[in-house]
């Protein structure tokens, strides 16, 4: 029995004119970038012009990165394609949860433009960045992370890949001693130390921002950052501590296949998460969806296999 997931892309995905051509399709797409405009003007111009440096900066990138991720899933459920449940890689939680019903997509909008804004403040804070490990196992990354002032293992991504997240000052060094582990760093395209202490100030302040919202249960389930499990309880408090916290991608990838999930179809910019799933697993079909290409590619291959 096919058992379909969307997962919604996250923060380093972005990339100039993302989301353009979903939005010229019309429909329900179209009507939450307008609807965006004039929540944030230039929201448009930023996703379908801006350049990638304008795009890199937290406050821009995660409200373009939530219309893009929204309106991908949302072009899918225009053509008969819907999820039995979602995740999202961090900022992709928040488009998940708009999907899921857990607020409108219009308070979803407005839930991220905080989001961002106030992650790139806490960002502003600290000389820091983040860089991916590859060909390690995430328990040598965590251990040789610690040694290093400042720098923590923050995403558990797929066999061979953890983020660390810290100190600008403490990678080079950090690198160095990867590579005497024979593993391999590469900088994301990310302004700050996310899912790490540096971020503690950050997650309270969402958390009183989110106070100003009414952040329903999801209609579906929606695994949960934090988790790596259905959202349950208090699901503010979930997404709060989300900023702080690490995202344990590949533990919330096993659990949804255990779960019964066959199609995982990646909602938004770029391929990343695909790439990754196919990583974790070789028992699941994936696909993408982020413009009008990828959305027929998707829609023939799901119903080729349903």
């Amino acid at each position: 029995m096919v058992k379909i997931a969307f997962v919604f892309a996250g923060q380093g995905a972005q990339y100039s004119g993302m989301g353009k051509e979903l939005y010229d399709m019309g429909g329900q797409m179209q009507a939450i970038y307008d609807d965006a405009e004039a929540s944030r003007p230039g929201t448009k111009a930023q996703s379908f012009e801006g350049s990638d440096e304008e795009l890199k900066i937290t406050k821009n990138t995660q409200p373009c990165l939530y219309l893009v991720d929204l309106s991908a899933a949302l072009a899918l459920d225009e053509n008969g394609i819907k999820a039995d449940g979602v995740a999202g890689f961090s900022l992709g939680e928040v488009a998940a949860l708009a999907y899921a019903g857990a607020y409108s997509y219009s308070d979803g909008f407005k839930i991220v433009t905080k989001r961002g804004a106030i992650m790139n403040e806490a960002a502003n804070k600290f000389d820091t960045s983040m860089c991916a490990v590859l060909k390690l196992d995430a328990q040598t990354v965590a251990k040789a992370a610690a040694e290093f002032e400042g720098l923590y293992a923050v995403n558990f991504n797929s066999p061979g890949q953890t983020v660390v997240s810290g100190l600008k000052s403490s990678m080079p060094p950090f690198e160095e001693k990867i590579k005497e582990l024979g593993g391999r760093c590469i900088p994301l395209a990310v302004s700050a130390a996310f899912h790490s202490p540096f971020m503690n100030d950050a997650a309270e302040n969402f958390g009183k921002a989110l106070n100003g919202f009414t952040v329903n249960a999801p209609k579906i389930p929606v695994y949960a950052n934090l988790t790596a499990k259905p959202y349950t309880g208090n699901a503010a408090y979930t997404l709060k501590s989300q900023i702080n916290n690490p995202v344990r991608w590949q533990e919330t990838i096993e659990n949804m296949i255990a779960d019964g999930y066959t199609d995982f179809i990646e909602v938004g910019a770029g391929k990343t998460l695909s790439g990754l799933i196919k990583k974790i697993s070789k028992d699941v079909n994936v696909y993408n969806v982020q413009d009008s290409s990828s959305l027929a590619e998707t829609l023939k291959e799901v119903k080729t296999n349903a």
